[in-house]
């Protein structure tokens, strides 16, 4: 019998070859390997039939050591707290990689907000806040958007929190539209985030930019955007894979000269699903879901949900594929892991790669609670700044001590949330 995934064994499985490395006491590491503080609850919603429906929700503060808890809420059907503590942990990470003053949190309601009419999923929102407004807020925890959820939701839920709070607060809830306080280029940010750092590891690996190819699992947001700045690097993508919502099932679109990723964005819904027929008329081969993973590339871009690149699908990894960029959160196991690293493969960990939308959101925060918001150049600017400067205190590390990437990268950042637990006395 296969044992079922569980995302925060995984996390703290990663945690644990890690603090061993830097020989923590025992009194830090088991403070560090299970979240702070976890908030359980039912929302009750009138659905727009007239009955009553409760939803399961939570949120979950990892450590807040370095600052607020960051994190986002994920609305998904086969949503679990397990994989929201990994969450809300694999935050704590991302944070301290990147040198910004947050913690690690997550959010999530079980619920499809695909089966959801808009005013049931307000109803979702609001009932989210109306649990945690106590626990939730600028200075204390600011939650963000995540899977199945937009920055429509986030502004329903900064409503919600202001009525119960009496006053404006933007900064407590980030990725919301620039038209309630959002920042420019968060749309951007994560995608482009992934991309700066395949750039940087391409510099180290001498490789040119242009021509390079990549394989991407996912077509949302992350995915989108990193091909399109990849492409406008002069590097193309060969394949994209996605969840197709009316057939239940995911499919790999390839074309060997290159996507053209708007002509892609163009003809998909709001749930992200591509039009088949329109791709096969513009040339698309679509293939198997898992056939991404396959291509004869030089990147791999993991960037759509965790759990992707396993003891088994590993094996079907190109032997030209000299980078895995992970987009999304939690992609490779430890499995995998072992097999990459000894093929020689680069991977930049997850939360370094994808921590531009983190890096993003906390410029929002900024700008919000200042109330003096930047051009988007400025904004992309800094974020090319703080993830470039991120990649390379890590790579400097991998170099220098002979550690894997994602090895290296959780040595900086947990010894970093480990410091501050130390000088508050914690542990």
């Amino acid at each position: 019998m296969v044992k079922e995934f569980n995302a925060f064994e995984m996390a703290q499985r990663q945690f644990d070859a890690v603090a061993d490395k830097l020989q923590l006491d025992a009194g830090i590491r088991d403070l560090l390997r299970w979240p702070q503080r976890e908030y359980h609850f039912t929302i009750p919603v009138r659905m727009d039939d007239g009955s009553v429906k409760v939803f399961r929700g939570f949120r979950v503060q990892h450590n807040d050591a370095r600052g607020p808890a960051k994190g986002g809420i994920r609305f998904h059907p086969q949503e679990t707290v397990d994989t929201v503590r990994a969450l809300a942990t694999w935050m704590t990470w991302k944070c301290a990689v990147v040198d910004i003053p947050l913690g690690g949190g997550k959010g999530g309601v079980i619920c499809d907000p695909h089966h959801l009419s808009p005013r049931e999923q307000e109803a979702v929102c609001r009932g989210w806040v109306r649990q945690v407004a106590r626990n939730i807020g600028p200075l204390q925890d600011v939650p963000a958007p995540d899977v199945m959820t937009n920055p429509q939701h986030m502004v329903w839920m900064l409503d919600e929190y202001e009525k119960i709070a009496g006053g404006h607060f933007p900064g407590v809830i980030t990725g919301k539209p620039v038209e309630v306080g959002g920042s420019l280029g968060r749309t951007e940010a994560t995608g482009y985030g992934v991309i700066y750092t395949v750039r940087e590891a391409l510099k180290r690996k001498k490789i040119k930019v242009e021509g390079v190819k990549a394989s991407i699992q996912g077509f949302g947001n992350v995915a989108q955007y990193a091909a399109k700045l990849l492409i406008e690097l002069g590097g193309s993508v060969v394949a994209v894979s996605c969840w197709d919502n009316d057939d239940r099932a995911a499919y790999t679109y390839a074309k060997a000269d290159g996507i053209d990723a708007d002509f892609l964005l163009s003809i998909t819904d709001r749930f992200g699903t591509i039009d088949k027929d329109k791709a096969v008329k513009a040339g698309y081969k679509i293939e198997g879901g898992d056939d991404w993973i396959a291509k004869d590339v030089q990147v791999l871009i993991p960037a759509a949900i965790e759990n992707q690149v396993t003891a088994e699908t590993v094996k079907r990894v190109h032997r030209n594929v000299k980078i895995i960029a992970e987009g999304a959160n939690g992609p490779t196991t430890p499995e995998a892991d072992a097999v990459l690293k000894e093929r020689g493969v680069y991977v930049i960990p997850d939360f370094l790669a994808n921590a531009g939308g983190v890096t993003c959101s906390y410029f929002e925060q900024v700008q919000c609670n200042t109330n003096f918001f930047w051009p988007k150049v400025e904004v992309l600017q800094r974020l090319d700044q703080k993830m470039t400067s991120a990649f390379n205190a890590v790579a400097d590390l991998a170099d220098d001590a002979g550690e894997y990437m994602r090895d290296a990268a959780y040595m900086i950042a947990i010894q970093r949330v480990a410091t501050a637990c130390h000088l508050r006395g914690w542990a």
